[in-house]
């Protein structure tokens, strides 16, 4: 992909078209805070589960991770311009449909897929449109007001999403969304393509093998939450496929062939390591944003709003880490601060997990969601420049694809591993509880074993007691305390995924402090964001 400038673009580039860019990605980074502190909410209406809603999460972020890529390819072949209004649109699809959905299946075809390969033709598109279309100080502006957007959109996504919910309905929240890409869309005619001048052939095989590893793996686990059949097999063949794109790669490469992405990427140790700590990152992001929305909307019975304030510590902290850290890093070595992220994330959901049985408010959380904001923050700060530092000029763009592909896909595997193990927690949990209690009759332990195990969700005691009838009150009761401690083990349980990825990321980050210090090269302006 060409990286430089388009011959035409205007030094100051346009004002207005700055801010209708960053207007795109706030949207883009917005939605999913939204979805988070909304399950409560969507899950009443469309008398659906939350785990089904965990999933629909989950796969709108494998679906960008496994697109980006391949998505990246087809820019450059239907013109980025081009791409980058189909990306909207199908946003704007996705965001309808949630205004409309009567249904799960709505939201898993439109909000999730169509929803995820548009974000995965807009990212790139988005980079090169920026490169094209604004040259010297102009272009160093509009790359730090798109970052901003989307750390801003980040930050006050929590709150904005539990306010619009709470206040007016979480379907106003996506059809605002539509409203604003109506809008960027509406001003098209001020963005000028940006011609591709590079080969045009495809690495189909590649690409197929890409989708169907990424793909593979997280299915197999969403497919596992669901109860479904075939797991193993679909895990197995999304390994088999990584293995092989890998093997495949380096053949092409070998004899000199067009491939999906340059294998000789990974040859540099500090591009490797920071692939990896972005990876580790976003499963950290991914598991904590799954469980925490849970915790506070299911166990103390938060609506939007509250469950939206409750989490502010963990993404207001998070923005004004990254802000400070990366303006007043001084002399300090990256790997330095990266390891002291992972280790201030970790200590925070080391403190949260034996929190979660036994606080009654999110006021406890504030100091530990603090701390976890303040580490994820500064490896926000880092972890791009890092990454991206030893690679040439002319491959930034395409190693950038690389590192937003590991970042997508290490979100999309934390949002299912952690609803995964939840679940499975919560159906071991109940039924081993259901089966030593001395209350519930033996005659109605099996029965309501069985009943959970067949249908295991996350449930409010509220939600659970409006769905017992017919039971003597001291069952009733019995049942929901066993519900609560279920819950919670279950919570738990699913933030060991985000503290232990928060511990591998330390010992990969020991791993960069071994690794020589490089300065990033000027074509890295700009990659830090997506």
């Amino acid at each position: 992909m060409s990286t430089g400038p388009h011959e035409g673009a205007a030094p100051n580039g346009s004002r207005r078209l700055m801010i209708l860019l960053a207007m795109a990605m706030f949207v883009l980074v917005v939605d999913t805070s939204l979805m988070n502190v909304s399950i409560s909410a969507v899950v009443t209406d469309l008398d659906t589960t939350a785990s089904g809603v965990q999933s629909a999460i989950a796969l709108e972020a494998l679906v960008s991770a496994a697109f980006i890529l391949i998505n990246s390819k087809v820019g450059d072949l239907v013109g980025r311009k081009r791409a980058y209004v189909l990306g909207l649109l199908a946003y704007a699809v996705g965001a309808l449909a949630m205004t409309l959905a009567q249904s799960l299946t709505a939201i898993v075809l439109f909000w999730a897929i169509v929803g995820g390969l548009g974000a995965s033709l807009l990212l790139p598109a988005m980079q090169s449109l920026i490169h094209g279309n604004f040259a010297g100080a102009a272009q160093k502006q509009a790359y730090a007001l798109v970052g901003a957007a989307a750390a801003i959109a980040a930050a006050v996504g929590p709150l904005l999403g539990g306010f619009v919910t709470t206040y007016l309905s979480w379907r106003v929240g996506f059809g605002l969304e539509v409203v604003v890409i109506l809008v960027v869309l509406s001003q098209i005619r001020l963005v000028r393509d940006v011609p591709y001048t590079g080969s045009r052939r495809v690495d189909v095989v590649g690409a197929g093998l890409s989708v169907v590893g990424m793909g593979g793996v997280v299915l197999g686990i969403l497919v596992w939450q669901e109860g479904g059949e075939y797991v193993g097999a679909l895990m197995l063949i999304g390994v088999v496929a990584l293995v092989s794109l890998a093997r495949w790669l380096v053949r092409r490469k070998r004899d000199a062939r067009v491939t999906l992405l340059d294998p000789d990427l990974f040859l540099h140790p500090n591009f490797t390591a920071g692939i990896s700590g972005q990876l580790l990152q976003q499963v950290t992001l991914g598991g904590a944003m799954i469980a925490l929305p849970l915790f506070f909307q299911m166990t103390l019975e938060y609506n939007a709003l509250e469950a939206g304030l409750s989490l502010a510590p963990l993404s207001l902290t998070m923005f004004a880490a990254a802000v400070v850290a990366g303006k007043r890093a001084g002399n300090r070595r990256p790997a330095a601060i990266i390891r002291t992220g992972f280790l201030l994330a970790t200590l925070g959901m080391a403190v949260i997990i034996p929190f979660v049985p036994r606080v009654d408010s999110g006021w406890y959380l504030v100091a530990p969601l603090a701390l976890t904001g303040a580490g994820l923050g500064l490896l926000v700060s880092q972890l791009n420049n890092y990454t991206l530092a030893p690679v040439e000029e002319e491959r930034v763009s395409e190693a950038a694809g690389v590192n937003s592909a590991a970042g997508s896909f290490g979100l999309s595997f934390g949002l299912a591993m952690a609803g995964g193990l939840m679940l499975a927690a919560l159906s071991f949990s109940f039924t081993n509880l259901t089966e030593n209690s001395e209350i519930i009759p033996a005659a109605e332990q099996q029965q309501i074993a069985a009943a959970l195990e067949d249908d295991a969700e996350i449930m409010s005691s509220t939600q659970l007691s409006a769905q017992l009838t017919g039971l003597p009150p001291d069952v009733e009761a019995e049942v929901v305390a066993i519900n609560d401690e279920a819950r919670n083990i279950s919570l738990q349980i699913a933030l060991l995924v985000p503290l232990i990825a928060g511990l591998l990321g330390l010992v990969n980050s020991f791993r960069m402090l071994r690794l020589p210090d490089l300065a990033p090269s000027s074509a890295l302006e700009g990659m830090d964001f997506g």
